[in-house]
């Protein structure tokens, strides 16, 4: 039976239990929002003891079925005060599966002036170590460090000096199969959760250990062929996000008129081109790069890459569209090297870029550094590494904070999380998503885009009412059923375009557990872990009051295509699941 690991960070115990009851057959974000909900205090202090960090890995992680290393972290969200659960690659879930442990809990919180601490986990159980040398570093050396002790088959989950200071932008990282710290369970400040406890990594060591027990062995291997060869031959996960990476979509979003720009003023960036998939890709091989590599074992898409820098230095990888969009047109910087650097340090820092990007944003509507400067930018985010440097520590502290405190008053987030890379006026489908979605604007929550813009899974036109709050609706549900699984999101293209793609996945979950799962289950996931959800977020004060986007989106038309956002909140609240 798998295994829920308890960790007290207050006296440093740690239990293995049974994950039965309300948790059995839980998995990812499912596993997540259920312990969340069961077990922290709706209105508690996000960064008090009452509040946990729960770290889960999906039902069909450490399996051979392909992209499904990725992983649920979940919590109270200190940036938004909702419930959280921020998704991740990398190696660490795959080396958790195979130790047979679904779930991690960290729980309480140490006294003031504690120790950081690392935890490592093997076969042979659970050890704590303090580690005051790795306090204040960045991600990449504390990595680099931590792979010299425990070796380096390890998987390291870590937090960098944002997460340390509990800054609410902050991420927590996880070490990529090349050993970089480049993958982010990004969204919701839940670094400073982690950094409250204490916590400065977790390492995880698999070697020697069982692996994943799967019920009926040829039935998987017969449903896993089928997966990959779903993946492999679809036009999006098989040719161009392994070709162009997810930076794929600057020119066409760019194209569709969607593209935020210099704080959601336009829809287009006329040097789009100059931070494209294509450019990245350009300057990629031209620099001894890599433009095509997987974030975790068994992925097939394979839409990361390395990026080196003008004298073939490795500087970032994990490059996304999300952060391109946030430290290019968002910011006016079209110099992809600047981008890089400032993905780099995020990364280093360990901030989400998202946040950041738009963070960044709120430094130039008020005059602190010029739009389009990245050094400017670049030296600014640098100020968060110091704990007491006090505009690093606005900074640090994200968008609707920043705005705040330097008197900005055209602030796009929702729920105190910043909008991402679509503007919602242009494709209101996933407008609908960022008003609704249980953690603040959250574009994976729910990916209308798919049909607004790209045509996948249908046809709704992104600049009307029609459609959109339904597709929103179903898109939530399914992507909440998805994240419990332990797939990449980017499945999600395929599965909408493959007519037996619904029945393959639950013959893998079927096989895997031994038990009868359904295409009609998978729905059925998806609305009780959103049920988990918002009702959590009821109970914390939260309203259909919350769920609508700033006015400034209201009342201004966005070009080219001079639209206004244009759903209000009842209307809205058709999106939503019945609790």
């Amino acid at each position: 039976m798998a295994r829920l690991l308890r960790i007290n960070t207050r006296n440093k115990k740690a239990a293995f239990e049974d994950l039965s009851g309300d948790y059995a057959g839980l998995g990812g974000r499912g596993l997540t929002s259920r312990i969340v909900r069961r077990e922290v205090p709706p209105t508690c202090h996000p960064l008090s003891s009452a509040n946990k960090l729960v770290v889960a890995a999906g039902l069909l992680t450490g399996t051979t079925a392909a992209n499904t290393g990725r992983l649920s972290v979940g919590g109270k969200s200190p940036l938004t005060n909702t419930i959280k659960e921020s998704n991740a690659g990398g190696t660490f879930s795959q080396k958790l599966a195979k130790l047979d442990i679904m779930g991690l809990i960290l729980e309480d919180k140490p006294e003031p002036g504690s120790k950081p601490i690392a935890i490592f986990i093997n076969k042979d159980g659970v050890q704590f170590f303090e580690t005051p040398e790795l306090e204040g570093l960045g991600t990449y050396e504390a990595s680099s460090r931590l792979f010299e002790r425990f070796g380096s088959k390890a998987g390291v989950m870590v937090i960098g000096p944002a997460g340390e200071n509990n800054r609410l932008a902050s991420a927590i990282m996880f070490t990529d199969p090349k050993g970089n710290p480049s993958r982010a369970a990004g969204r919701g400040g839940l670094g400073a959760l982690m950094g409250s406890k204490r916590v400065k990594a977790i390492v995880v060591d698999s070697q020697g250990a069982k692996g994943q027990e799967v019920a009926d062995k040829e039935a998987f291997k017969s449903a896993a062929k089928r997966w990959a060869e779903i993946l492999v031959n679809h036009p999006v996960t098989g040719q161009g996000l392994p070709g162009y990476g997810t930076s794929i979509l600057i020119n066409i979003i760019n194209e569709a008129g969607t593209l935020p720009t210099q704080n959601f003023r336009s829809g287009r960036f006329d040097k789009a081109q100059q931070i494209s998939g294509e450019k990245m890709v350009e300057l990629i091989n031209s620099r001894g790069g890599v433009a095509k590599e997987g974030c975790h074992a068994g992925c097939v898409i394979q839409c990361s890459q390395k990026y080196c820098d003008a004298k073939g230095e490795y500087l970032t990888s994990g490059f996304e569209y999300e952060t391109v969009w946030a430290f290019g047109s968002n910011l006016l910087i079209a110099d992809m090297d600047d981008i890089a650097r400032l993905d780099r340090l995020c990364d280093d820092l360990g901030l989400d870029t998202i946040e950041t990007g738009t963070t960044l944003a709120m430094a130039m509507e008020a005059g602190i550094i010029p739009w389009g400067e990245g050094q400017a930018a670049i030296d600014l985010l640098k100020r968060v590494y110091a704990p007491k440097d006090y505009l690093g520590a606005i900074i640090g502290n994200g968008t609707a904070f920043t705005a705040e405190a330097l008197g900005v008053d055209r602030v796009p987030v929702v729920k105190r999380q910043s909008i991402p890379a679509y503007d919602p006026r242009a494709a209101k489908g996933i407008g609908v998503t960022y008003a609704t979605s249980s953690m603040g604007a959250d574009h994976t929550a729910g990916y209308a885009i798919c049909q607004n813009i790209l045509k996948v899974g249908g046809d709704i036109d992104p600049l009307g009412k029609a459609g959109n709050v339904e597709i929103s609706k179903n898109l939530q549900i399914a992507t909440a059923a998805v994240d419990s699984t332990g797939f990449c999101l980017f499945v999600a293209f395929a599965v909408l375009d493959t007519e037996d793609a619904l029945d393959v996945i639950a013959r893998l979950i079927s096989a895997r557990l031994g038990i009868s799962f359904t295409a009609d289950d998978i729905g059925k996931t998806g609305i009780e872990v959103l049920k988990d959800e918002y009702s959590f977020n009821r109970d914390a004060g939260f309203s259909p009051v919350h769920d609508q986007l700033p006015d400034f989106f209201i009342n201004e038309e966005l070009s080219p295509h001079n639209v206004k956002w244009d759903l209000s909140t009842d209307e809205l609240q058709m999106a939503k699941v019945e609790i």
